[in-house]
């Protein structure tokens, strides 16, 4: 049980760590585009990250997949760039948010965010004689956090749009806009550290 909550709350503290805010980013970013009153489909949206981020963070932590870190962390700026050009380009088509291909999408950069998880996970793990627990235990605790922070943004956003009054269009492009900014500089940064680990 002590095994269980260790890693549980690895899990969660992970995800909601301000200063490892990629994946808080990368949330913002899915969530940007949809009113609470659209669940369902916010739900399906958060269950295609999960999937993917389940699928790369068990295969990398059992040793199946191997991509340099530094690639890793390059890649996920670029999952949360894409995303936040993509709203910016369908904020008029609310249809658009709803395809297939925004789901799909999120799957696959869900794939590239799991892959990020996997390195703390391999780093704390050490020689630990079974992955099975501490991989279930913290993928658990990363699905209760990210649940919170989704409750969070959406609380957040709903107490400005009282106090400012704009509508949901303003509100979907500044934060689509707010979060590119901040990431394709944090792309910028990771890209260039990409390059120094090529030619060390």
């Amino acid at each position: 049980m002590n095994e269980f909550y260790l890693w549980f709350t690895t899990g969660i503290t992970h995800i909601c760590d301000f200063r490892a805010y990629d994946h808080i980013l990368f949330l913002m970013a899915i969530c940007a585009v949809y009113h609470f009153a659209e669940w369902k489909e916010i739900l399906i949206a958060l269950s295609a990250f999960t999937i993917g981020h389940s699928i790369t963070l068990a295969a990398s932590t059992f040793q199946w997949i191997s991509i340099p870190s530094a690639l890793i962390e390059f890649l996920i700026p670029c999952t949360i760039v894409f995303t936040c050009i993509r709203n910016i380009y369908t904020l008029k088509s609310d249809k658009s948010k709803h395809s297939t291909i925004t789901y799909v999408s999120i799957l696959l950069f869900g794939c590239i965010h799991g892959l990020g998880f996997s390195s703390l996970l391999r780093s704390m793990l050490g020689k630990e004689e079974s992955v099975i627990g501490p991989l279930f235990s913290f993928n658990i605790g990363l699905e209760i956090g990210q649940f919170v922070l989704v409750l969070v943004l959406f609380l957040l956003t709903y107490i400005v749009q009282k106090i400012i009054r704009q509508t949901k269009y303003e509100e979907q492009f500044f934060i689509s806009s707010a979060v590119f900014g901040i990431s394709f500089i944090m792309l910028i940064e990771r890209f260039t550290n990409y390059l120094h680990t090529l030619y060390i």
